[in-house]
């Protein structure tokens, strides 16, 4: 079978997003390239969640396009997991045999997959047990594994280790740095600092909506350029 084609960078342009006469993000332009790890940065109402639907495609901008500029299909090579797993009333093994049923892969390599998938999140022995009475962190590594199965170019994670405990985000951003190694595009919205400065290679930051700085991530902790972000850095209030 051939590989899908690249469909990296993506490019945002003069892009607004609008509701009730309220602009709550943009307008903003800037482009995600391959490779690096995009942490997306700001204080609660920034707007990073909006950036993760708007480039993920769950939501149309008001004005502006999103753009693929890599030429493929984005539909069918990227993922996104939320904060709180949307999990299916069936097994874990059965969870993610169900997305690859979606995306029309046959049963035999369905099976193949979501075995190789839960190995890799470490979830083998729990392949037969009901989904939604594994704890907060083993559901996040099963939407995690789950979307991995899928074989995204690119993956969104919406805040993936909150309220989770210290062992449970250690696994879960393993489970990130063996996507990145294996050429997945993360981009990824956080509050916690550490994990921005552990995972992160770029931050994007954003305040009310706007984009205020894009930059690798050891230039943006240690010399922020703008005072918003350096607020921030510090922790103090941004309003």
């Amino acid at each position: 079978m051939r590989s899908p084609a690249p469909i990296l960078p993506l490019a945002f342009s003069r892009v607004t997003y609008i509701v009730g006469g309220e602009r709550l993000f943009g307008e903003a332009s800037f482009e995600i390239g391959p490779r690096q790890r995009t942490v997306i940065l700001g204080p609660n109402g920034a707007g990073k969640s909006l950036l993760l639907r708007l480039a993920h495609g769950l939501i149309a901008p008001s004005n502006g396009q999103v753009l693929w500029r890599g030429g493929g299909d984005a539909d069918t090579t990227q993922a996104m997991v939320f904060q709180r797993p949307v999990l299916l009333r069936r097994s874990v093994l059965a969870n993610i045999e169900h997305a690859l049923k979606l995306k029309g892969i046959g049963r035999i390599d369905r099976r193949s997959r979501a075995r190789g998938a839960l190995a890799m999140a470490g979830l083998t022995e729990m392949a037969e047990r009901p989904a939604r009475v594994l704890s907060g962190g083993e559901q996040q590594r099963l939407a995690l594994a789950r979307a991995w199965a899928l074989e995204p170019q690119i993956l969104f994670l919406d805040e993936p280790t909150a309220s989770l405990d210290p062992s449970a985000i250690r696994s879960v951003e393993t489970m990130i740095d063996g996507f990145h190694a294996a050429g997945v595009k993360i981009v990824m919205t956080t509050h916690d600092m550490g994990q921005a400065a552990r995972v992160g290679d770029e931050i994007i930051f954003l305040h009310r909506g706007q984009l205020v700085e894009q930059t690798p991530a050891d230039v943006f902790f240690k010399t922020p350029q703008s005072k918003e972000a350096k607020a921030f850095i510090a922790g103090d209030l941004l309003w």
